[in-house]
């Protein structure tokens, strides 16, 4: 028992040495090498209000306001029914995974943390949410990274099915997670809701209805704001948030390339290529890997120009290997949604490491999606 409390602070001072060492590690870096920092940082800022500003902050924005105006509550009352016996997750979730989905990482925690703050989520069924919901927009995924990286429609149907079917099959694997009290609890509330709407059924819709009805209702009495304020707040917060995600994509842009010039990721590189040799892919995808770790759209990059290297000993690895380092990259997300994840679930009880196991869980089902589907959604 007197043991803990020092073994918790010498745990707190080795992790503020390892984190004041990579701050000095990266200053020096940035000294030695202005000119890559410099460059890397403008990648980054040119990759924040290109593409993720313009993409995110009107979902930031929407998303408060129909918080405010009580639809998450009228939808989740509608939802509920489907979402406690799929995902064990309350009908409110099923709003977040639908514009999770639409508008890409990080909207499915801003949007989860918003509900665990209203304790409309639980910290296990919130976790659950944003390991389901943290995943790439439509519009990147396609336009982006098929279209764009990889100049190719026809590998849409592949990319899209590994990618948003892994995020599926990871919440239906979650959803058997959590406390043997915590999973009968939410058994019998699924039992009770499912009655409830066999029962509405038999009498008709208005039932179910009302009752959304009246949460939307309750929840704008409770909210309270007028529209004008409410929109007000809605962009002021939402401008606060998006300055936070373009510093995280600018920090873990220059970080990435400092330490790839510094030849401080070489030695993990060279690990990734020999394991990649060994299991018969090419080495020429570790690169992708590499930068995936630390920036989605970095990693996806690579993965496409992968298959334009070529030598004696490795020759370019086939589409289909390339497709699935850009699914694990695209599943991973990176070091830096991993940040804005975090940051926005600050306020909450929310822990990281659940998260860290669900992206290499999301990541591992949507390769195998990828080589599992290929033969029949695509053909060479």
């Amino acid at each position: 028992m007197h043991g803990t409390p020092l073994i918790s602070k010498r745990n707190g001072l080795f992790a503020a040495a390892l984190i004041a060492a990579g701050i000095l590690l990266l200053v020096s870096l940035t000294l030695g090498m202005p000119n890559v920092a410099l460059s890397a940082s403008l990648k980054g800022l040119a990759v924040w209000w290109e593409v993720l500003f313009p993409a995110l902050f009107p979902f930031f924005v929407l998303s408060e306001l129909l918080l405010g105006l009580g639809i998450v509550h009228l939808t989740g009352t509608l939802l509920d029914p489907l979402m406690r016996p799929l995902f064990r997750i309350p009908g409110v979730g099923g709003f977040v995974v639908a514009m999770g989905f639409a508008s890409g990482y990080p909207v499915g925690a801003k949007l989860t943390s918003s509900l665990m703050e209203q304790r409309l989520l639980s910290r296990s069924e919130g976790e659950r949410l944003v390991a389901m919901t943290t995943s790439s927009d439509p519009i990147f995924l396609i336009g982006a990274v098929c279209i764009g990286f990889f100049g190719r429609s026809d590998i849409v149907p592949v990319l899209a099915a590994a990618h948003y079917g892994g995020a599926m099959l990871l919440g239906l694997m979650l959803r058997w997670t959590g406390s043997r009290e915590e999973r009968e609890l939410a058994a019998s509330k699924a039992s009770v809701r499912g009655g409830e709407g066999i029962r509405v059924g038999k009498r008709g819709s208005p039932g179910i209805l009302a009752r959304a009805l009246a949460a939307m209702r309750q929840a704008r009495e409770a909210d309270g704001r007028s529209f004008a304020v409410m929109l007000q707040q809605s962009l002021q917060s939402s401008l606060q948030l998006m300055i936070v995600v373009g510093g995280l994509v600018v920090f873990f842009s220059a970080t990435l390339e400092l330490l790839l010039h510094g030849g401080l990721l070489s030695g993990l590189r060279e690990a990734l290529a020999w394991g990649m040799n060994l299991a018969g892919l090419s080495p020429h995808l570790a690169d992708s890997l590499v930068r995936g770790t630390f920036e989605v759209t970095l990693g996806s990059n690579a993965a496409a120009d992968s298959g334009s290297l070529s030598s004696a000993s490795a020759p370019s690895p086939p589409l289909i290997d390339q497709v699935a380092a850009a699914a694990f990259v695209l599943s991973w997300a990176g070091l830096s949604v991993h940040a804005q994840v975090a940051g926005l679930m600050s306020r909450t009880n929310w822990r990281y490491l659940p998260f860290l196991r669900s992206r290499l869980i999301h990541a591992a089902l949507a390769v195998s999606l990828v080589y599992l589907l290929w033969p029949f959604l695509y053909r060479a």
